[in-house]
């Protein structure tokens, strides 16, 4: 609904986008703090209770939305049943080359990082009996994320959007190979701040792209496939960085992890599709279903 929310308020998708991510990632920052902070006045139960509620009244804001398309679905626009919804998903996404493209590069990056922050990280701190640093190079990517997502608006004017996508792919893959030598931790703060602040526009970049190529009835078949993508990648990723790690090491296994980010961002840098994310949007995706019949 972020596109007609935007129509509605007068704001750019790029604005939308980028303050949708921004507060996703003020969230990941604040709620851990305001949920310890809860459990430690009210208790654990009362707190669960209270994030009932929360999720409650999400419910009720959403519900009372007066958006166009926000409503049931045309019948001619729905699926058969679950599989075809998915497959026609699948056949969008693999048919629209800009989208296969992201798809493929997210499953990559996805399948290579989620282990260092999920296994690798974790395990440093703990070697060096540091847990509250963990907490902080995680804020650090958080914090580095949501500066990069409220600035993704005036960069998207600025910076070409392949430009940005292939500079976040390739800083990512060279501060992890930096973080593979295992520096002090301000240096591993300061490059967790670096890989959020990049990394902070790529989402916006992807629902600016779904919300551009897909028709409305399309746009929940398309973000599934590709949020699927990324949820299947990470525990491929996670099989494979426990036993390595146990195997090699963590410096082998951040460079492993590291230098296949490094050739993605390499290669991204020469694909013909990426320059697709620079087109003008399409005038008719937004034509109701049957208007032209």
């Amino acid at each position: 609904m972020l596109p007609e929310a935007a129509a509605r308020a007068g704001w750019s998708l790029d604005r939308i986008n980028g303050a949708y991510e921004a507060i996703l990632n003020l969230a990941f920052i604040v709620g851990p703090a305001i949920g310890g902070l809860m459990i430690a006045t009210v208790g654990g139960i009362t707190t669960m209770w209270i994030t009932a509620t929360a999720f409650g009244l999400s419910i009720l804001a959403i519900a009372a939305l007066q958006l166009e398309g926000a409503g049931k679905p045309h019948h001619t626009s729905r699926p058969q049943g679950l599989v075809s919804g998915i497959a026609e998903g699948l056949r969008f996404v693999w048919n629209l080359r800009v989208l296969r493209t992201l798809g493929m590069i997210d499953l990559t990056v996805t399948a290579l990082y989620l282990p260092m922050e999920s296994v690798l990280f974790p395990k440093y701190f703990t070697d060096h009996q540091q847990p509250v640093q963990l907490g902080w190079a995680l804020m650090a990517i958080a914090g580095g994320g949501l500066v990069g997502a409220l600035g993704y608006a005036v960069l998207a004017i600025r910076v070409p959007r392949r430009v940005t996508m292939s500079t976040a792919v390739l800083t990512l893959g060279l501060a992890s190979m930096v973080i593979a030598f295992l520096p002090p931790l301000p240096v591993i703060m300061v490059l967790c701040a670096v890989v959020g602040l990049v990394y902070g526009p790529i989402q916006p970049i992807y629902n600016y792209v779904i919300q551009t190529r897909a028709a409305q009835h399309l746009r929940g078949r398309v973000v599934g496939v590709m949020t699927s993508l990324a949820y299947a990648a990470g525990p491929l990723g996670l099989l494979l960085a426990g036993p390595l790690t146990d195997a090699a090491g963590l410096h082998a296994t951040f460079l492993a992890l590291a230098l296949p980010i490094v050739c993605t961002g390499l290669v991204a840098i020469r694909l013909p599709a990426l320059r697709e994310l620079d087109l003008a949007p399409q005038a008719d995706i937004d034509r109701p279903v049957g208007s032209a019949q």
